[in-house]
């Protein structure tokens, strides 16, 4: 009876620690997708120079980077940054309501820079979830980044301060 008893306290060791080791590579590799995401954004950002509306224009090349990676996670953003609501459409919002859900979020500050004062960089912020297989979406995560300073920016949006 002694050794049923202690290949069941074994076997249920061993199952907690698969469990353990399944829920970390889990959230290793939805990070590392949600890295290399934030990473090509923010290179599209600084190849156009700018975020740009319309045809050909950045928020449509994102857009369509991120349809083609099958990204769908929304989360809340910050105030008095820019939200995107849709993949499907070219729109930028500026972010009012606290409870809007939105794929992916961008805020254009100005740089601490003297030596030039319209400098500006931008902070890209995206999110990914932590799920496990069986159980499903756990929580989620924010990645951020920011670009280097452009000079001249191609866009309009509105550059707040740090």
């Amino acid at each position: 009876m002694r050794e049923a008893i202690g290949g069941t306290w074994i076997t249920q060791l061993v199952i907690g620690f698969m469990l353990i080791f399944v829920a970390f590579l889990a959230l290793s590799l939805n990070y590392t997708k949600a890295f290399k995401i934030k990473n090509e954004l923010l290179t599209i950002i600084e190849k156009k120079e700018g975020v740009t509306t319309g045809a050909g224009g950045t928020i449509e090349i994102i857009n369509n980077y991120l349809k083609s990676n099958n990204y769908h996670v929304t989360k809340t953003c910050e105030l008095d940054s820019y939200g995107i609501t849709s993949l499907d459409s070219n729109a930028i919002e500026l972010v009012t309501n606290k409870s809007k859900k939105y794929y992916y979020c961008i805020s254009k500050i100005k740089s601490p820079s003297n030596s030039n004062k319209g400098e500006v960089f931008y902070k890209v912020n995206v999110f990914f979830y932590f799920n496990l297989p069986v159980i499903g979406d756990i929580f989620k995560f924010d990645v951020n980044g920011s670009t280097g300073n452009i000079v001249v920016p191609a866009d309009n949006l509105i550059a707040k301060e740090e």
